[in-house]
């Protein structure tokens, strides 16, 4: 283990690398459940979905730290699953044809990975939207957060309205206070915790006001253990992705797992110092995008939204995680949940939707580093920022970002300065508008 990891050589320890694996583990496992919840308003079962989110994870995480020997955490990653359920699945592509996009996506992310290109179309999409996506799809999850639990929703002179308060609204307003008051104490783990406090207090309340069917909204478990449910393995129909209409989802999913994989690395190389000295690129980024790449790919077979390297894998480096040791024992630590999955499908809405607004805030610290008082900057941005959530689609907010930022610059008489690849893009952005 020494030597397979090179743990003297980083400065770590087993011992240093087991607490910090458990560090990652428990500020990134509300994915279990919050995942399967996505997923299942899809249609998808959540059982499914839930053993698919935890194999993923397990398998994912330790590939990265057995290939690229880097401490960071992947699991279907938030926003990405937001775009498979919202803008794909009720957007009207059937649940095992947006499988089959998410494994290609994969596989054309692992060829972009192996020959290089991944640089060129880092180049070519603007960093301002970059950073509006990113933000866009936080408050994308929020709304859906805020969706879930009625403290919004539709009104017909509005559109939305607040939903007046309830046993539920109430429960979820005082969740989001606590949950965030762990989080501004640097609680490991705040997120978990909120999530099996608050479906115990919701299952009491439920008790206490003698709660009915349709009314009630948290229940008693009948089953605590069960088997894995493998009925979504293989279900993905790519033969129903190869078509031009998904030409832009599938992209839009390279997209967003590319730049969210490349921020987290960046972000967490800072932290733990695993920048390389010569290049500043974080250290071993093109195994690490590749583990991205395939941890994609196997997201498609086991039936789940796209894998992604998770940014909380920082608590876990700020344990003193140093090598690849960190990311197999997160990896481990997903396995024995298969087993409790009828424990888990119990987990209310009103116990995940503070976590949803909770990264909805998370996200938004990219509109920070927008020039805002740049207007060729900032209308591309805004409307990738403001039509993600107003469309209810990430689609949108891409394909209206990428084409205002090139037209803005078309009529400034700047063509030069877009990219040719993103002129590419936009022909498709085009085409997926005419067949939307």
């Amino acid at each position: 283990m020494e030597n397979f990891f090179g743990l003297k050589a980083h400065g770590t320890s087993v011992r240093t690398e087991i607490v910090a694996g458990l560090a990652t583990f428990l500020t990134m496992a509300y994915i279990i459940v919050v995942n399967p919840g996505i997923l299942s308003i899809g249609g998808m079962p959540f059982a499914g979905v839930l053993t698919a989110t935890i194999l993923v994870s397990a398998i994912s995480s330790i590939l990265m730290g057995l290939f690229a020997n880097l401490p960071y955490g992947v699991a279907p990653g938030m926003g990405i699953n937001a775009f498979f359920t919202f803008t794909l699945v009720l957007g009207g592509v059937p649940w095992p044809t947006a499988l089959g996009a998410v494994f290609l996506s994969g596989i054309v992310f692992m060829i972009l990975s192996i020959f290089k290109v991944r640089e060129i179309i880092v180049k070519a999409i603007p960093t301002s939207l970059r950073y509006a996506v990113a933000s866009g799809i936080g408050l994308f999850l929020a709304l859906i957060g805020l969706k879930s639990v009625g403290f919004i929703v539709p009104n017909q002179a509005t559109m939305v309205a607040f939903g007046g308060l309830n046993a539920q609204t109430i429960l979820f307003i005082a969740a989001f206070i606590i949950i965030g008051w762990m989080v501004m104490k640097k609680v490991k783990g705040a997120l978990v915790y909120g999530i099996i406090g608050t479906s115990i207090i919701a299952i009491v309340l439920n008790l206490v006001l003698d709660l009915k069917d349709g009314a009630a909204f948290a229940s008693i478990p009948k089953d605590v253990f069960g088997w894995p449910d493998f009925s979504l393995f293989l279900k993905m129909d790519v033969l129903g992705a190869l078509s031009v209409a998904m030409i832009l989802p599938i992209f839009s999913l390279v997209f967003v797992d590319m730049f969210d994989s490349i921020s987290t690395f960046v972000g967490v190389a800072e932290v733990g110092g695993f920048l390389d000295e010569k290049t500043g690129q974080p250290r071993n980024v093109g195994r690490a995008l590749f583990v991205d790449a395939v941890a994609t790919t196997v997201s498609g077979i086991f039936g789940t939204s796209s894998a992604t390297t998770f940014i909380e894998s920082a608590a876990g480096v700020e344990e003193g995680g140093r090598t690849g040791l960190t990311a197999v024992v997160t990896g481990l630590l997903f396995l024995p949940f298969m087993f409790i999955h009828p424990l888990l499908g119990y987990i209310p809405a009103v116990a995940t939707a503070p976590i949803l607004l909770i990264i909805g805030i998370f996200m938004l610290q990219p509109l920070l580093k927008i020039k805002w008082n740049d207007f060729e900057e900032a209308l591309p941005a805004f409307l990738a920022l403001f039509l993600i959530p107003m469309t209810y689609s990430i689609n949108m907010g891409i394909t209206w970002g990428f084409l205002s930022f090139s037209l803005v610059k078309l009529l400034r008489g700047k063509a030069k300065e877009v990219h040719p690849a993103l002129w590419v893009i936009d022909v498709f952005a085009i085409i997926s508008l005419i067949f939307h």
